[in-house]
Parts: C-alpha cells; structure tokens; sequence
C-alpha cells in the first residue's frame, strides 16, 4: 500500500497489474480491501488502481460534512498524482456516486463507467434516516452501525453461510472513523444528480442487487433511463455488496463490459 498527498488529505492507494487503467471506488465503510477479488479478476488485463476514500481505511479522515464536489476533487487529485490521464471508473453504492459526479466533472479523463449498487438521488424522506445514523455514529462509534448495516448488505441466507466474512466486514464498518462517516454521509443525504446524468457521455453499465433494499432495483432503473445508451444488469440473489455476495457473476459483467 502507498500514500499520495492530495490537497489537504493522505490518501492510500494500491496499484496492481497492466494493461489499461481501472479505478475502483468503494462504499460507505467499506475500503479498498472491498475490492480484492474484483481487482484479482481484473490485474491480468488492466492496471487496477483501488484507494480510500477521504474519511475511510488509510486515508485522512477530517471533519466534515464532506461534498460529492470534494470527494470527485480526491479522485482527479490522485490520477493527476499517479499521471493517469484516463481510466475506467467502477463504483459500488457511494462509490457510485462518485463515479457519477466524475462522468459529470471531468469527462475527458473517463473511459468506460461502471455503476454498481447505487443511486442518483437521496429522496427527501431519508435525509432523516442519515442524520439519524450520523448522530449514532459520532456518539456510539461506528461499530454500533454494523449489525444494521450488515442486515441491508447481505441476504440472510449469504449471512449465515459465511460468518467469517461478515466478521471481517463487521471489522471494517467498525475501524472506520465517525468524523469520515459523519462527512461522507452528510454528503450521500443531499445527493440529487438525476437530472442531469443526460450529460454523461461515457458508456455506462450500471449493476443492480435483486434483493437490494438500500438502492433498489427501481434506484438503478432511473440511472439507466437517464444516461444514454446505459445497459441495466440485475444479479440474482444479491443484495447491496453484490461484489461480495455473488463474486462470479459481478466479475463476469464487469470483465466483459470493460473488455469492450
């Protein structure tokens, strides 16, 4: 692992394989470990670039509340830092959005874009539920968020089939800090791109969870009426970790659509 200095924060991020650039962008308390069978099916044939998003894993977590604005600056920050000109984009749920605020911001340096789990708008009915989280999570620690967060992440069955894994992801949930939840979800609780994803110009894949009740298929619907030319791919048996839950078919779809 390595870190750049981007602006006012550290950010870590790795870099493996060849070939022509993929950038992977994680969720909500997650890192970039999220993504380590995604990156492992794509090293053969890309240059696979993972890295922390402000607040999350290694990288620096000041106080927020953050903006889509700033954590889109972070990335174009660190592909200026790394000289990479241009990149294939996937991003799971946050991830995503930051995926699309890049389409939006800097096409040039955009390839293909992946979008995975995730959504365009925050209705204003939810904006509580975030503040609510936010409040837990600056007075309880972030651990008091992952038995919930587990539960909207996973199927029951895929939970209780693999406790070693939910243990693991339990762990991440809980080492990331307050002060980058509290920024990044204050950031997710006024996202509202809908309308303008007609301006994306990079083809677009975008990756549904069947059983998703975070963004649910409907959330992914929208994404691919509003991007021209955006393909719509539902995973069966999955739910919001769809990179997680069903490894095989997420490698799959995403190999494929950047393979050309």
């Amino acid at each position: 692992m390595n870190t750049i200095r981007i602006g006012d924060i550290d950010v870590r991020y790795h870099v493996e394989g060849s070939g022509p650039w993929v950038t992977l962008s994680h969720s909500l308390t997650a890192d970039l470990g999220m993504w380590d069978g995604v990156a492992a099916a794509l090293a053969d044939r890309h240059t696979v670039l993972r890295f922390d998003t402000r607040g999350h894993g290694g990288s620096s977590a000041p106080e927020g509340p953050y903006s889509f604005d700033q954590l889109t600056a972070d990335v174009i920050g660190l592909l200026d830092g790394l000289g990479v000109e241009r990149t294939d984009f996937v991003g799971l749920s946050m991830g995503g959005m930051i995926g699309q605020h890049l389409a939006l911001a800097a096409p040039h340096r955009l390839g293909r874009l992946v979008i995975a789990n995730s959504t365009s708008r925050t209705p204003p009915e939810m904006r509580g539920v975030w503040q609510q989280r936010i409040a837990q999570a600056m007075s309880s620690g972030t651990a008091s968020l992952a038995d919930a967060t587990l539960e909207r992440w996973f199927t029951p069955a895929f939970r209780a089939a693999n406790p070693g894994l939910m243990a693991r992801v339990a762990a991440t949930i809980a080492a990331t800090p307050a002060a980058g939840y509290a920024g990044c979800a204050a950031a997710i609780s006024q996202l509202d791109l809908t309308a303008r994803l007609v301006e994306v110009t990079a083809p677009t894949l975008v990756i549904a969870g069947a059983e998703d009740p975070s963004t649910p298929v409907a959330t992914a619907q929208a994404i691919v009426a509003a991007i021209p030319g955006a393909r719509l791919e539902i995973i069966p048996a999955a739910s919001h970790l769809s990179c997680l839950e069903q490894p095989q078919i997420f490698h799959r779809l995403v190999a494929d659509f950047l393979g050309g």
